[in-house]
């Protein structure tokens, strides 16, 4: 069923004001579900760590039907940001026992000497999660100092440009992530736009803790309450609707299926 034409010029006009502010931040952002596509934008950055095999596509089956991706270019057409989402169909499965049965496709590369051996733990949470469930994951913004686009509130609008176009794709759940224990004390939950934020732990094959990474996590019915609370928030914003809804030309959709919706 598609979506009523309010809603849709509700969608419209929000994004056009996420893509107006990212671009006045000097980041043009490019949307796409063509992973190899992704590898080849994420193997441009040295300064980066491999991306991770959820959404590498010589690892695991990912396409338009089960994911998409965001990236960020600057001016000179450097690599700026990075997410991917990924969809998980736990259907018959907790959070928990997906984990424990992909756990390699999660654990931070070099952190425990047996990934065969080390398992998450920790968040309740992990045990009422399933049904289809969203994975935001791959989040990545260079840092510009403190006149970059971190200070100026890019984290939000991407995360939440990425959750908007989840729901609407995919009408997951739940969505989650994770945000390393020291982000996490900072309130990068907030960041992201998260309602629900579990520490959790890494333990290794001697019970040591190897990683610790807190789970962050909405529900359909958070997602929804957030998403009505954003969209008050521009009904009150100074500019006026007329203007944010001004076309913005800088959004490039990289292939996009539109059958991913059906």
């Amino acid at each position: 069923m598609g979506l009523r034409p309010s809603r849709l010029f509700e969608l419209v006009t929000q994004f056009s004001g996420i893509l107006r502010d990212l671009e006045n931040m000097g980041i043009r952002i490019k949307v796409g579900d063509d992973f190899l596509e992704y590898r080849t934008h994420r193997n441009q950055q040295a300064d980066r760590g491999p991306i991770y095999p959820m959404f590498d596509v010589s690892q695991s089956y990912v396409d338009h039907s089960n994911g998409f991706w965001i990236c960020g270019f600057g001016p000179d057409g450097e690599v700026m940001h990075t997410q991917a989402m990924r969809l998980l169909d736990l259907t018959d499965m907790s959070l928990a026992t997906h984990l424990q049965l992909h756990r390699h496709k999660y654990i931070t590369p070099d952190s425990t000497p047996d990934p065969d051996q080390t398992f998450f733990t920790g968040p309740e949470a992990l045990k009422t999660i399933t049904g289809k469930v969203g994975y935001q994951g791959d989040f990545w913004l260079r840092a510009k100092g403190l006149a970059g686009p971190r200070s100026q509130g890019a984290t939000a609008l991407l995360s939440h440009l990425l959750l908007e176009m989840t729901v609407i794709a995919f009408d997951p759940a739940f969505v989650f992530a994770f945000v390393p224990k020291q982000l996490a004390a900072k309130g990068a939950h907030l960041r992201y736009g998260y309602t629900h934020c579990e520490a959790g732990r890494w333990i290794g094959p001697d019970q040591q803790i190897t990683d610790e990474d807190h789970l962050i996590w909405m529900s359909a019915k958070d997602l929804a309450a957030s998403f009505a609370q954003t969209s008050q928030n521009h009904q009150r914003a100074d500019r006026p609707v007329a203007e944010r809804a001004e076309p913005v030309s800088a959004v490039h959709l990289a292939g996009l299926n539109p059958a991913a919706n059906a």
